[in-house]
């Protein structure tokens, strides 16, 4: 079991926006190894976008898309004396980005009839506009946490 908190890999700014946060998206959507694959959807995705959000600079309905979705709470079980609690923690911006993005994915995956990047680019235009299925959960789980904020006291 490994002691220490693993150190985090930097990631190469992407060919094209030359962002990280592009890569990162980019590596959360890849299935089975396939980048280039990857790569296209979201390149499509992010097309679709500037023209959906009214030519607006693509990455940044993307940063504000995520920032949307960030969750600040979230509710880990703790077993105290026999009894589980939801305990409300705090996500640090990091995990909060990523848990965002894994959610957009997500529910543009659960959505049928049409192909991977417009699916997508329309979940990020919800989650910009501060709708969809994405920052439904976010709300959702803030919820949890205010409901189960007397057991905030169970955090170590």
């Amino acid at each position: 079991m490994r002691r220490r908190r693993a150190e985090t890999r930097d990631v190469l700014a992407d060919p094209k926006y030359n962002s990280k946060l592009v890569t990162r998206f980019v590596n959360v959507i890849m299935k089975k190894g396939k980048k280039s694959t990857a790569e296209h959807i979201m390149y499509s995705a992010l097309d679709i976008v500037a023209e959906k959000a009214g030519n607006k600079n693509p990455l940044e309905v993307l940063q504000k898309a995520i920032d949307n979705t960030r969750p600040l709470l979230e509710i880990k079980p703790r077993r105290v004396g026999g009894a589980t609690y939801q305990v409300p923690i705090e996500v640090k911006p990091e995990r909060g980005s990523s848990i965002a993005m894994r959610w957009i994915r997500d529910f543009a995956r659960q959505k049928k009839g049409r192909s991977m990047d417009k699916k997508l680019a329309d979940e990020i235009v919800d989650s910009f506009n501060s709708q969809g299925s994405a920052v439904k959960k976010r709300e959702d789980m803030h919820r949890m946490a205010e409901a189960n904020k007397a057991f905030a006291h169970y955090r170590w």
